[in-house]
C-alpha cells in the first residue's frame, strides 16, 4: 500500500502522522510511504529522517492525497483536505464528528473510508488512541490553568500551589477519566487543594484509594457542581462520551458567579465543549474573557508540546496503521476494537453517537462493508 503523510494546516499544529520510526515499520513490511515536504521540521523530523527511514518527499499536500491510498493525519480534516480524499481512500486520523455537521457532510460527500482514532476501543473498554493524548491535554490542563491565573494573562494573580502561610489555590476536575486523573496528578503535584468529580461511584473508590487522600472525590450533580465552581480559581473540563458531542455541566448562569479572574479549561473543547461559554480557541488567541472568567479552549492543546504528544500517539497508532496498511477491510472486519473506530464508509455513518448528534441514518459498520 501506498501511505500518504500530509502537513497538518490548523493553527500552530506542528504534529505529524508519522514519525520517522513509524515509516521505518510500514517499509520493513513491504509498504511506499510518501510525506509532505517539511511536515515533520516543526518537531525536528526532517526530510532527510523520513528519507533515511524510506520515505519520498512530495512537493504539496495535493500530491500526497491524489496518491496516497491510505492518509494518515493527526487533526481533522479542514474542508480544502476533505476535497482532495475520494472513493476507496482511507482516512487515519482524529475526526470528531458529532458537534461539526460540515466536515461531517463532506466526508460522507468523499465516499471514503473514514477512521477515528478517538473511536477506536481495547478489551478494557478504553480508549487507546484518544489515551495519549488525553494524558498529554490533561497535564498541560494545569499547566494553561497554572499560567492563565497569573494576573497578566488576566487571572486572579493566584499561585495554584501557594506558599507557607496562603492557601493554595482550589481546582476543581469535572471527569474521572484519563484526562481528569492526570489534571488532578499535576496540579495536586503542585500543592493545589484539588476536588475531583465524577458520575461513577466504582470510579470514585478507586480513585480515593489511589490518590490516598491528597485530592476530595466528590459525587457529580448540578448542585455539586455549583457549589464546587463558584469555590474555585481554576475548573478543568474533562468529560466525555465516546464519539458524541459534551454536555454542557457548567452553565452559563454558574460562570456568571464564578470568582473575577477564575480560569476555566475546556478539554472536551474537541467534541463541542462541556461548559455552555465554551468556543474554540488556537494557541495564537487560546483565550477569552466573559463575565469577568478567563476561558482557555484550545481545540488541539496537545500540538503545544508536538513533539512529545506526536512520539506518544505514534506508540498508540501504529499497530492499527500496519493492520490497515495490510488490508484495510480484514483488518477492520477481524478486530472489532478497530471496527469501532469506523465513522463514515462510502457515504455511510457508520459510528451510532455520530448518527445520533447529527440526524443521519446509521448504517452499522460491518454492513457498510460489505456493501
Amino acid at each position: 500500500m501506498l501511505i500518504g503523510i500530509p502537513k497538518e494546516i490548523k493553527n500552530h499544529e506542528y504534529r505529524v502522522g508519522l514519525i520517522p520510526a513509524s515509516v521505518q515499520e510500514l517499509v520493513n513490511r513491504g509498504h511506499q510511504v510518501i510525506i509532505e515536504n517539511n511536515a515533520g521540521v516543526g518537531i525536528d523530523f526532517s526530510n532527510e529522517d523520513y528519507i533515511s527511514a524510506g520515505a519520498s518527499i512530495v512537493a504539496t499536500a495535493a500530491e500526497v492525497f491524489e496518491r496516497a491510498d491510505m492518509v494518515v493525519k493527526v487533526k481533522e480534516p479542514q474542508p480544502q483536505e476533505c476535497a482532495m480524499l475520494r472513493e476507496g481512500q482511507v482516512l487515519y486520523t482524529y475526526l470528531h464528528l458529532a458537534p461539526d455537521p460540515q466536515q461531517t457532510e463532506l466526508l460522507i460527500k468523499s465516499g471514503a473510508t473514514c477512521i477515528a482514532y478517538e473511536t477506536v476501543t481495547d478489551n478494557q473498554g478504553g480508549l487507546p488512541l484518544l489515551a495519549p493524548m488525553s494524558e498529554v491535554a490533561g497535564r498541560m490542563s494545569i499547566q494553561a490553568g497554572a499560567h492563565h491565573l497569573e494576573k497578566a494573562p488576566g487571572g486572579r494573580g493566584v499561585l495554584l500551589g501557594g506558599v507557607p502561610g496562603v492557601a493554595p489555590a482550589k481546582v476543581l476536575v469535572i471527569g474521572g477519566g484519563v484526562v481528569g486523573v492526570n489534571a488532578a496528578t499535576m496540579a495536586a503535584g503542585m500543592g493545589a487543594d484539588v476536588t475531583l468529580m465524577d458520575r461513577s461511584l466504582p470510579r470514585l473508590r478507586q480513585l480515593d484509594a489511589e490518590f490516598k487522600g491528597q485530592i476530595k472525590c466528590v459525587y457529580s450533580t448540578a448542585t455539586a457542581i455549583e457549589e464546587y465552581a463558584l469555590e474555585a480559581d481554576l475548573v478543568i473540563g474533562a468529560v466525555l462520551i465516546p464519539g458524541a458531542a459534551a454536555p454542557k455541566l457548567l452553565t452559563r448562569a454558574m460562570i456568571s458567579k464564578m470568582k473575577k479572574g477564575s480560569v476555566v479549561v475546556d478539554v472536551a473543547i474537541d467534541q463541542g465543549g462541556c461548559f455552555e461559554t465554551s468556543k474554540a480557541t488556537t494557541h495564537q488567541e487560546p483565550t477569552y474573557v466573559i463575565d469577568d472568567v478567563v476561558h482557555y479552549c484550545v481545540a488541539n492543546m496537545p500540538g503545544g508540546v508536538a513533539r512529545t504528544a506526536t512520539m506518544a500517539l505514534n506508540n498508540a497508532t501504529l499497530p492499527f496503521a500496519l493492520a490497515l496498511a495490510a488490508d484495510p477491510k480484514q483488518a477492520l472486519l477481524n478486530d472489532k476494537h478497530l471496527l469501532n473506530g469506523l465513522n463514515v464508509h462510502k457515504g455511510m455513518i457508520t459510528y451510532k453517537a455520530v448518527a445520533d448528534a447529527l440526524g443521519y441514518e446509521f448504517v452499522a459498520p460491518e454492513q457498510a462493508l460489505e456493501q
